[in-house]
């Protein structure tokens, strides 16, 4: 099993994947828990599975992943991004130009804007008190 394992790190937002892709029956497993456990929403699952369902192959391969920082929905999207990076790595001839194509490769690059000084939030400023 070991060698025939595949990595590929995701990001998204603040959220940082390391993703291990197998051959198996299709598990998946973020930080030590099943996927359904960890994301808890039917929404993000189907975020998840995308790559597989891109390129019909669901329930082909294994994911062991961990992810760190931001919250489930980034770390989600991270997954996704692994996963993604993983399966190029599995099979590039068949893979490649269906996730490229789908957008699944490209890292998405929104951030939260940092706080700037005179301002309640990043673009907010306080309200104007005429009197």
């Amino acid at each position: 099993m070991k060698n025939n394992r595949k990595y590929g790190t995701g990001k998204r937002k603040d959220a940082v994947a390391r993703v291990w892709l197998s051959p198996g029956e299709g598990n998946v497993i973020i930080n030590g828990k099943p996927m359904a456990d960890y994301v808890g929403r039917k929404s993000l699952e189907l975020l998840i599975n995308q790559p597989f369902v891109a390129v019909d192959a669901l329930g082909k391969y294994d994911v062991w992943a961990t992810a760190k920082g931001g919250g489930i929905s980034g770390q989600a999207g991270a997954v996704r991004h692994g996963i993604s990076i993983a399966l190029v790595q599995m099979d590039e001839e068949a893979y490649k130009t269906t996730l490229r194509r789908g957008g699944f490769l490209t890292r998405d690059p929104r951030v939260k804007e940092r706080k700037k000084y005179g301002r309640k939030k990043a673009r907010r400023g306080f309200q104007f008190s005429k009197r």
